[in-house]
């Protein structure tokens, strides 16, 4: 399984956080509008922050920065070699409508089939001119659906999976049921649900619409904890104690959506709207939420353990819990 620092075998990852972010950058807007650059500054915050969860007992993120999100792996390659923590790292491409130009130009058959290339070459190669390889494929709706360009990028996604059997993981709208269209547009290019992610689907609390997510297949990724002001952290447990009931407990990975510096907004905004959108809060405050509601360390160590390994081998596990933090 590669990592941002090397090689790690599946059966190691360990207690995983399955959508995080270390730095999210417009960087178009970040080189003409933004603050005097400080990549030190910025690595030695990340750092510290992310020190602080592998002392918690996290051995594992995967990083969705892809592009369109301001991906920059040696960054993250200091980052990890630093800290300790196993760093995967996404390929594909952000966007809700249009896709980029440097893709686009020269009709949507040639930018299919470029991207396809790019993510391919990023999974077995390696990212730029590090040798650091992706290990799972993002791609993206919302709101607006699938869109021409959206449709493109899953297109490319979808091809570069079935080349290279890495996993896939969205970003969804979940309030509109986003992740039932994506489930049928990758199935229609030959996709198998069970190596899907169908990521944001905890930002609702219709289970009626995250059974039927399950029941094709896909993992659901309750991956916002701490953005508040979409659901509480409170409504968000709801939700998963309410899937664990239904015994869909297999089929759920969680996370936070954080990062630890982001120029789409200022800190200070983000810590008055959600004070508790950090990467400690699931360690901190749900963790022990989910011990108050009954959930044993077998249960835990399913969550945070044993279904990542199941994304990333496409087969159940057969042994190998760890101690919960």
């Amino acid at each position: 399984m590669p990592s941002a620092h090397g090689e790690v075998a599946v059966e190691e990852l360990g207690w995983t956080l399955m959508h995080e972010h270390v730095f999210v950058l417009d960087i178009e807007a970040e080189a003409n509008y933004g603050a005097a650059r400080d990549d030190k500054a910025w690595v030695d915050e990340a750092v510290s922050g992310l020190s602080s969860l592998v002392q918690a007992g996290i051995s594992t993120i995967v990083d969705m920065t892809v592009l369109g999100l301001g991906r920059f792996v040696p960054r993250i390659k200091e980052v990890a070699e630093r800290t300790g923590l196993n760093i995967i790292v996404a390929t594909g491409l952000y966007t809700f409508n249009d896709i980029p130009q440097f893709f686009g130009f020269g009709g949507t058959e040639k930018a299919v089939s470029k991207m396809t290339q790019f993510f391919i070459r990023d999974i077995q190669e390696g990212i730029g001119s590090s040798s650091i390889r992706a290990g799972v494929l993002k791609c993206a709706s919302d709101m607006e659906g699938l869109t021409e360009g959206v449709t493109s990028v899953f297109r490319a996604v979808a091809a570069a999976h079935l080349e290279t059997a890495v996993p896939i993981s969205t970003h969804s709208a979940a309030t509109v049921q986003g992740g039932l269209a994506q489930q049928d547009l990758l199935e229609r290019l030959g996709v198998d649900l069970t190596r899907v992610v169908i990521g944001h689907s905890g930002d609702t609390k219709d289970l009626s619409y995250l059974e039927e997510l399950v029941q094709r297949g896909s993992f659901v990724g309750l991956d916002r904890f701490g953005l508040d002001h979409i659901l509480t952290t409170e409504e968000r447990i709801d939700v998963l104690v309410a899937l664990c009931e239904r015994g869909f407990i297999d089929h759920v990975v969680i996370s936070q959506d954080a990062s630890c510096h982001c120029n789409w907004y200022s800190s200070q905004t983000m810590a008055r709207v959600n004070p508790r959108w950090h990467h400690l809060h699931l360690i901190n405050d749900v963790v022990p939420a989910l011990r108050e509601r009954g959930f044993t360390r077998e249960d835990l160590s399913t969550i945070f353990e044993v279904n990542p390994r199941k994304v990333f081998s496409g087969l159940p596990p057969r042994s190998g819990r760890s101690e919960a933090p």
